[in-house]
């Protein structure tokens, strides 16, 4: 683990070892079983320092990791230029023992430190984020095939790029697979590559539009760009046209994971282009036997039956057609789809999940709700004679261009709806949008001007891509120039909160939040309102908030950087505060709880979809606040924000409440009724003597009725058929119970959430850090390190950047903000500071304070009779099977082991025995000199136990074997291929012994 808590390559790019030899030099690649003097795992000394042997090794070249070093330090040892020599752990120093409390910081600094722990997951102990229980579903069920074909669709917020993440680091580790590729939107595609480099070590490298010719001119004749680069974030736009994707099929890597996988696949009535190019290119990936594929999504059918079962065809032909109304069918399909929502797993591997008690119970603070404020605001006097002259005209052209055919009239009804939809986002926008030319003025066909409006001016939740649709259409035609000009000059004249009252009542209501404490993001349709909205503001909100505009005209880098430079600028001063002004190139994969914890919608989507979007970016895994609040804008008088609220936004609200989920509206009856909503207000602002009796205003508000009852008949049915598959397709494949023997298992390995609290705490008092424990807040404190060793400072430093100032914040949860320390063992702060205690106490001459030690006399009253308790690190070589071939790889774990009495007439304690030494506390003082004689008998007579410390050995690698066959209990071939095997000797890193007081017994 390196500093920044990164993954180094070594360990995530797969060494298979096939049984016929390869070129020994090329230890990075494939290798065949090591036959040279030193095996996997065993200790050796060169260039001063002693060594681990990995079995990347050959018999003329030794691939070494420095004992107790990161694979960062991993060198290549040719034995026939360099003297390298069998080495043994060297015993304690009798001379340096430490306190009580040395054995339990040292057991814990190791722990914490283990980059290949003896479990069942290779991955967990090297990446920097500790997942959650339930997070460990998707991997389990993975490792369960032999080519791993899944459909990943939990809710929103609760992880689904960290199972799928973990998912593939764990099938590099394994050597499984040798690369991947990442298709995701180019929005999103910088986001999948900082996620997978700074939370699984994955460097991958990003095949976009804008990055293919820099990476082409380096390729060799005839080479692929798939096959230079193994690990490949990939545009799904760029790669589904014909040159790259035959490329791209051809040389795809072993694992593809899709991101947003809904959006590529074609239901059989009807489907974008895109979507049908997106499909066919994941058919012919999908069509490899041997391919491993994740798909992501959580929306999986969006009430389409059809496209449902497109998708579930990818993973297996049969399940596009299995009866999912018998029980056979669900059990087939289980076995590949993972679905819940954040009710399923607020609380997990609890007593209601069939556990008998709660021992390994794990809540997860996701928000508890959502707050929804519905706040009115009526125009202005100026503001309404603009819309209703704007109004007018756009009716007059509509009735005037059906007269002239099917195309003229599509394209006068896409200008006025631009039109409309402008004026009551802003006056700018309205400006704007009347001074550019509408994009279907270009069509020649009723069907093209359909494609070239619909994108801008509507929000169909199968939209391909929110970039580019943030853009204010345009609503000029050639017949419409002069008066539209005229009107946007009036428009022009708007600007301001004295005639523009949707924006005086914005600044009221954000100043409220502000007041509240509140960081709030308002979400715009058009990046001409995000802009004057934002200009509009400065000033007006207090001198301590700090204001940004992020909108399309931003790159995605862009956007995350300026979003990052607002934070840094708002700073940590709880008087701060930071208020993002957006558009909907945001409202999908930024995640921005860290930041933000109130939305405002300033504009209404008409699509309810995009407004759970946009809140979803805040209501997350990792929000601080346990209420979001959320403020939708709407206008009382326009005509068409009030109908949208009642009919769309307020029944999409009541569905998610009674799920628990999201349902996707309907498509074609929201289009209905937002068509029917358009027609009324242009029949409406008609002069009467234009209103025909068939159309007259009644009858087109009985129309919106009527649309609206279709609408919520259709969209009920949608959410009972949601409801109805949420119990037929609930997580059944694995249980609870087997999810909580793997937790029980890695625990045991790589620590609990308790101890490395006590961990943190103990070592940085012991390291002469000021901590301040901040009252009711579970466990959370600062921590001042200006008193520290300068080494100490020196490992933090780069992690915590320019919080070296001021006290390091100390949180319990893992879901913590910028700046803060999550106490879990991943976190780079606690890993360095673990790796500081573990190296001061294998190096005596560290300058400073040492708090953990490799021996020690504690005098106590907890035991009655002389208890030794020793701290062994035993190593494992295990072999695991891949498709073709086997891996060799190095599992650590340190066990506690305690017994009473010499060394040679030892009487074993059980575990938990062991275990309560470590909380055992002096009651007397130790003689120096007899506790350093106390300690040389002992150490000396330390071999009289070696042949329990390898029955033991033995045990722990037998349970390790148990472990991986278990996880892999759906795939018996590969189950047949595990071995492990215990490295000998092992290593007894810490010897201590505890006497009784002589005050009396316990």
């Amino acid at each position: 683990m390196t500093a920044t808590g990164r993954q180094s390559s070594r360990s995530i790019r797969p060494i298979s070892v096939p049984a016929p030899a390869h070129d020994l030099r090329q230890y990075e690649r494939i290798r065949p079983p090591m036959s040279s003097t030193f095996a996997p795992g065993s200790l050796v000394s060169a260039r001063g320092r002693d060594w681990v042997v990995l079995p990347e090794s050959a018999p003329d070249m030794l691939v070494l990791r420095p004992l107790g070093g990161a694979d960062d330090d991993i060198a290549a040892v040719f034995p026939s230029f360099e003297e390298v020599r069998g080495a043994q752990f060297p015993p304690p120093d009798p001379a340096d023992a430490g306190d009580a409390y040395a054995a339990g910081l040292l057991r814990s600094a190791l722990r914490i430190g283990f980059r290949a722990g003896a479990g069942p997951f290779r991955s967990l102990a090297g990446i920097a984020v500790e997942p959650r229980a339930y997070q460990l579903v998707p991997l389990m069920m993975a490792l369960r095939q032999r080519t791993v074909r899944l459909l990943i669709s939990d809710d929103v917020g609760i992880g689904k790029t960290v199972e799928a993440g973990l998912i593939a680091t764990e099938m590099l580790a394994q050597g499984t697979v040798r690369g991947l590729a990442v298709l995701c939107s180019p929005a999103l595609a910088e986001q999948w590559q900082e996620e997978l480099r700074t939370k699984f070590g994955i460097d991958a490298e990003l095949v976009l539009a804008s990055t293919v010719s820099r990476l082409e001119r380096g390729l060799d004749l005839g080479q692929s760009l798939f096959d230079r680069h193994p690990n490949v974030i990939v545009s799904t736009d760029f790669i589904k046209s014909t040159r790259h994707r035959d490329d791209f099929v051809r040389h795809c890597p072993d694992l593809v994971i899709v991101d947003e996988a809904h959006t590529c696949v074609a239901a059989d009535d009807k489907a974008s282009t895109q979507n049908q190019l997106r499909f066919e290119l994941l058919q012919r990936v999908a069509a490899d036997p041997e391919r491993h594929l994740l798909l992501v999504t959580a929306t999986p059918h969006s009430g389409k039956e059809s496209a449902f079962r497109n998708l579930l065809g990818l993973l297996r032909a049969d399940l596009a057609t299995v009866d999912l109304d018998r029980d056979s069918g669900r059990r087939l399909l289980a076995q590949h789809f993972v679905h819940r929502k954040r009710a399923d797993v607020r609380q997990y591997l609890t007593k209601e999940d069939g556990l008998k008690d709660d021992t390994l119970a794990e809540a997860t603070s996701f928000p508890a709700d959502r707050l929804f404020k519905d706040e009115t605001y009526k125009l202005s006097p100026a503001y309404r004679s603009l819309l209703d002259d704007a109004i007018a005209y756009a009716g007059e052209q509509v009735t005037v261009a059906g007269t002239h055919g099917k195309r003229e009239a599509r394209i006068a009804w896409w200008s006025a709806i631009a039109l409309l939809r402008s004026l009551v986002s802003s006056p700018r926008a309205a400006a704007q949008t009347l001074r550019t030319r509408s994009a279907a003025a270009a069509a020649s066909t009723a069907m093209e001007a359909d494609q070239l409006g619909a994108p801008l001016t509507s929000d169909s939740a199968d939209s391909d891509t929110l970039e580019g649709l943030d853009v204010a259409p345009g609503a000029q035609t050639p017949a419409s120039e002069s008066r539209l000009a005229e009107l946007a000059e009036r428009a022009a004249q708007l600007e301001g909160p004295a005639n523009d009252l949707k924006l005086a009542a914005l600044t009221k209501h954000l100043k409220a939040l502000l007041a509240d404490g509140y960081h709030p993001i308002v979400f715009c349709r058009y990046i001409p309102t995000a802009e004057y909205v934002a200009e509009q503001l400065q000033g007006k909100l207090g001198r301590q908030t700090e204001i940004q505009a992020v909108t399309g005209t931003l790159s995605p880098q862009q956007r995350r950087q300026r979003i990052e430079a607002l934070a840094v600028k708002a700073g940590e001063d709880p008087a701060a505060r930071r208020v993002l002004i957006a558009t909907d190139c945001l409202s999908e994969g930024v995640n921005l709880q860290h930041h933000f914890d109130a939305v405002v919608h300033y504009d209404l989507a008409w699509n309810p979809t995009r407004h759970d979007q946009r809140e979803g970016r805040v209501d997350r895994f990792g929000q601080q606040r346990s209420e979001v609040k959320v403020i939708t804008l709407y206008g009382a008088d326009n005509g068409i924000d009030g109908k949208v609220l009642e009919v769309l936004i307020r029944k999409h609200r009541q569905i998610r409440k009674d799920l628990g989920i999201s349902v996707s509206i309907p498509d074609a009856e929201s289009t209905g009724v937002t068509d029917a909503i358009v027609e009324w207000l242009l029949i409406r602002g008609r002069p009467a003597y234009q209103q025909e009796s068939l159309f007259d205003t009644d009858m087109q508000l009985g129309r919106i009725d009527e649309k609206a009852a279709a609408l919520d008949a259709e969209w009920s049915s949608a959410a009972e058929r949601e409801r109805t598959s949420r119990s037929r397709f609930a997580q059944r494949s694995i249980h609870p119970e087997e999810v909580a023997r793997e937790v029980t298992a890695i625990r045991e390995t790589l620590g609990r959430t308790g101890e490395v609290h006590d961990f943190v705490r103990r070592s940085l008092t012991a390291l002469d850090g000021v901590l301040r424990v901040e009252p009711g807040s579970g466990g959370d404190f600062t921590a001042d390190i200006d008193g520290c060793p300068v080494g100490l400072r020196d490992a933090l430093l780069p992690l915590i950047g320019g919080a070296g100032k001021k006290p390091l914040s100390f949180r319990a949860s893992p879901a913590v903000d910028r700046g803060q320390v999550a106490m879990v063992r991943t976190d780079p702060v606690v890993s360095a500071l673990a790796g500081y205690v573990l190296n001061s106490a294998l190096d005596p001459q560290t300058d400073g304070r040492r708090p953990a030690r490799r021996s020690g006399v504690i005098r106590t009253r907890a035991v009655s009779v002389r208890t030794t308790l020793l701290l062994v690190r035993y190593r494992f070589q295990l072999t695991l099977p891949t498709r073709a071939d086997f891996r060799q790889l190095i599992a650590e774990d340190a066990r506690l082991l305690a017994f009473q009495g010499a060394p040679a007439n030892a009487t074993w304690l059980d575990t938990d025995a062991a275990l309560e030494l470590l909380d055992v506390t002096a009651d007397e003082n130790t003689d120096r000199g007899f506790a350093e004689n106390t300690l040389r008998r002992l150490i000396d007579n330390i071999p009289a136990v070696d042949g329990h410390l390898d029955a033991y050995g033995e045990q722990l690698a037998a349970d390790l074997l148990e472990s991986h066959r278990r996880v892999r209990s759906a795939a018996g071939e590969i189950v047949r291929g595990v071995s492990v095997t215990a490295q000998k000797p092992a290593d007894v890193l810490g010897a201590y012994v505890y006497l009784p007081a002589a005050e009396g017994n316990a």
